[in-house]
Formats: C-alpha cells, structure tokens, sequence
C-alpha cells in the first residue's frame, strides 16, 4: 500500500484509517491486508487500522470504538464524559451509543448500548470523535456511574459548556418512570441549582481552614489580575480560584458575556482556574483541596512577578 494515499486522511484522524475510508482513496482489500500483513498499519479492530508510528491516544481509541462499532455509532457514557473533559479513570472500558436497532459487528472490549430514547442524539464532534451531547452524556453516566453525575455537572456548568436552564430543559425532555439515568440526573440538579454563594467573610473563613486543615499555599483574597477582580489568587502561581453559585448562574445574559470574557482574559493572561462551589467546600472539602493541590502542582510562576 502507498501510504501516501491514506497519510493526510489518517493525520486528521488520530493516525487511524478504516476501511471504508480506504476503499475511498483507491486502497484494495488485498492491498490492506498487505499492509496489515507487513506491519505498515497495525490492525485494531477488523475494520479499523492504526498507521505505524502513530501516538496512542484517548481520543485515538474512542474514534476507533465508534468506528468499529458502525455508521451509526456515537461515543457514549463515560467515554463521552471523558472527552467532554471530564476526569475518568484510564482503564474504563470504552462506551459508544448505536441510533439505530439493527444488526451492528461486535466489538471486543467496547461496550455497545442500545436505547430506545433516542432524543438528543445529534452527534458532536470531540477531537474529531462523533459523541453524545454534553446533556445527554450526564444522563447517560447516570445510567452507569451514578455517583459521578453531580462533579461532571459542576465541571460542564464551570466551563460553560451547559446553563443550567438548557440542564433543566433536558430533565423535562427525558423525565418519564424507567429511563435510566434521570434520577441521578435529578438529584444532581436539586443538589446544585440552588446553591448559592456565601458572604464573602464566610467564604474567606472557611478557605482559611480549608488551607490549615490541607496544609496548602497561602491566597491573596479577593486578589485583582488582569484588571479583574478574583476570589482568591495562590501566592507566587498563577493559579486562581473561583467560587460559583448555580442558583442563576448562567442565566443572565449579561453575566454569562461578562464571565466569558473575564475568564479569556486570565487564561490569556497566563493563569489557571480551578473552580469550586460553596456547598463542595462544605461538604467534599478533600476534593477541593486535591483539586487545588495538583493545579499548583502543575502552575507556573504568577505572570506579574
């Protein structure tokens, strides 16, 4: 096989070719199992190949799971979760979503799931991955992995990927007795969207013990950088934490405008935000302070010293 041919169509997709794909560019099925044969593409699943060479990558196996699985397949669940950026463990087995009922290959190692609820299926690119819609994601780890759904939630709302009215609007469209996932997906919402910020002596308060009990850097509170106001700048990182109420957090145009535009302007600036809300502060302060813990790990100088 002259891998020539199929080099820029696999350099758009994680180093990964199929045969569908070949068959397109001129490539024989003799010619493919040539090069399987000869070690120029390494087989992954009977109709998915990955070009020698190529980085193993997560993305990489979740296209490849979708691929194998069919046309009509759509990375699901955790696998979704994960590309949507939330943290999963690396030895999940991956999930995709069939949108059809007919007959589908099997695919070892992958999770194949078969719904009958079919709303909100209009796949989404992910690193080039065809994938479930964040809303539809956390009903579907709900299915799976329950307890995971409240974080993942926060996680969407803090990177405003979801409002919390378009997460309401998808409980009304799915809610109904059996649909798997809706209780968890419920129970999150009640325990988020009326969460509200605390005054701000309360909330300087609590992150002082947070800092003594866990043994972390010192903050400045209520610290300006880049010309905005934040709620606590760690001392000598760019690190930088918020605290979020999802009460109406989202909703107002104008705050959602001005959020986005504050929040680009410091990543821009050099700083890194780890988001947190008040009732996790209460209640998961080990999460918050492992959260903090690994950003200054990983955080550079602050950009204005």
């Amino acid at each position: 096989m002259q891998l020539r041919r199929i080099d820029s169509f696999a350099a758009r997709h994680h180093g990964l070719i199929n045969t569908h794909a070949a068959r397109r560019l001129g490539v024989s099925r003799s010619a493919w199992y040539r090069a399987v044969a000869g070690g120029q593409i390494e087989l992954l699943y009977p109709n998915v190949a990955r070009l020698w060479g190529a980085p193993e990558t997560f993305p990489q196996r979740a296209l490849a799971a979708v691929w194998a699985s069919g046309r009509e397949a759509l990375a699901s669940h955790r696998t979704s979760a994960r590309l949507w950026g939330v943290e999963r463990h690396d030895d999940e087995p991956l999930e995709v979503l069939m949108r059809t009922h007919g007959a589908h290959p099997r695919t070892n190692g992958v999770i194949v799931h078969r719904p009958r609820d079919l709303l909100d299926l209009r796949p989404i690119l992910r690193f080039r991955v065809p994938t479930t819609n964040p809303l539809r994601m956390l009903l579907d780890l709900g299915a799976v992995d329950p307890d995971a759904v409240e974080q993942a939630m926060i996680d969407m709302l803090s990177a405003k990927i979801v409002s919390p009215a378009a997460l309401r609007g998808a409980l009304y469209r799915h809610s109904r007795q059996g649909r798997n996932g809706v209780t968890a997906y419920r129970q999150a919402i009640e325990s988020w969207m009326d969460d509200e910020l605390p005054p701000d002596s309360k909330l300087e308060a609590e992150m002082a013990r947070l800092i003594e009990r866990y043994r972390l850097p010192p903050m400045q509170f209520h610290a300006r950088v880049a010309g905005f106001e934040v709620d606590f700048l760690v001392t000598g990182t760019n690190v930088v934490l918020e605290c979020d109420g999802w009460g109406d957090h989202g909703l107002d145009r104008d705050q959602f405008e001005f959020d986005r535009l504050r929040n680009g302007e410091l990543v821009a600036a050099g700083y890194a935000i780890v988001p947190f809300t008040w009732r996790m502060l209460n209640t998961n302060s080990d999460a918050v302070a492992d959260r903090i813990r690994r950003a200054v790990e990983r955080s550079r100088p602050d950009p204005r010293v």
